[in-house]
């Protein structure tokens, strides 16, 4: 029984990050809370794809909306998220140090 609830859980962990939109938002807010508007910009896509993706990301129970007067902020669910996300991205820059160009790498380590 727990395999299959291990089972189920890294499958919502690997659909969140199948799609690369997820995946930056996961990694933004790994550091600090944001706010849609403000991540939408950061991201490079409109306030409706970002919450599309917010909600999904709040389904797979990985991000939570703190609201905040008429503002919602999204933080991760679980501080160790944020460390597995740090973990996950070691451990591909280990195995393939090539997968990201330099640019890149300072963004996402």
């Amino acid at each position: 029984m727990k395999t299959a609830i291990h089972a189920d859980a890294l499958s919502r962990f690997g659909y969140a990050l199948s799609d690369s939109t997820r995946t930056q938002i996961l990694l933004s807010l790994r550091t600090t809370p944001g706010y849609p508007s403000e991540m939408a910009e950061k991201i490079g896509v409109s306030r409706q794809i970002l919450s599309n993706h917010l909600a999904c990301l709040r389904g797979c129970g990985l991000v939570v909306a703190v609201p905040e007067g008429r503002r919602s902020r999204y933080e991760l669910a679980d501080p160790r998220i944020g460390r597995a996300l740090d973990d996950l991205v070691g451990l591909v820059l280990a195995v393939d140090p090539d997968c990201c160009p330099a640019s890149e790498t300072e963004d996402c380590c």
